[in-house]
């Protein structure tokens, strides 16, 4: 018995072509979301500007976050491997997991770490936690679909 041959030399580009192209698209989302939270996080800075006795305050946090997924966004931009989807993970997850936590649980101030317990869902907040989580799902689908290893 033989096996089944495999698609034919015509239909293996088409495939890697194909692959190439979801893999571009799932780049594409991963910046779009990450420019999404850079951008919300930096135009509700000002608004969480708490004061901070000794602490870092809300409106420093918003910046750091907006900075982070901004050279996130632009290292998978024009770097698409393993270490810059897994850490675009890290901070669309991060960044997701924050806003549902301080949504749904009155976590009180950690350290210098102010508390930031928010309950409403406002325009804003819906579309940052949208693009985080669009972030993280295509930045997962792209490691799983094999992005290029950096270390190579």
């Amino acid at each position: 018995m033989s096996a089944a041959p495999g698609p034919g030399p015509a239909l293996r580009p088409v495939a890697r072509t194909g692959r190439r192209a979801v893999l571009v698209g799932l780049r594409m989302v991963v910046v779009a979301g990450l420019a999404v939270d850079a951008a919300v996080h930096w135009s509700l800075a000002g608004a969480m500007d708490l004061d901070a006795p000794g602490g870092i305050g809300g409106g420093a946090l918003f910046r750091g976050q907006a900075v982070l997924a901004a050279v996130t966004a632009v290292l998978v931009l024009l770097l698409a491997r393993r270490a810059t989807y897994v850490l675009a993970v890290l901070v669309a997850g991060s960044a997701l997991a924050a806003v549902l936590a301080y949504a749904y649980l009155p976590i009180p101030a950690i350290g210098p770490i102010p508390s930031m317990y928010d309950p409403f869902w406002y325009s804003a907040k819906v579309i940052t936690a949208v693009a985080e989580a669009l972030a993280v799902a295509a930045a997962v689908a792209a490691l799983v679909l094999g992005a290029r290893r950096s270390l190579r």
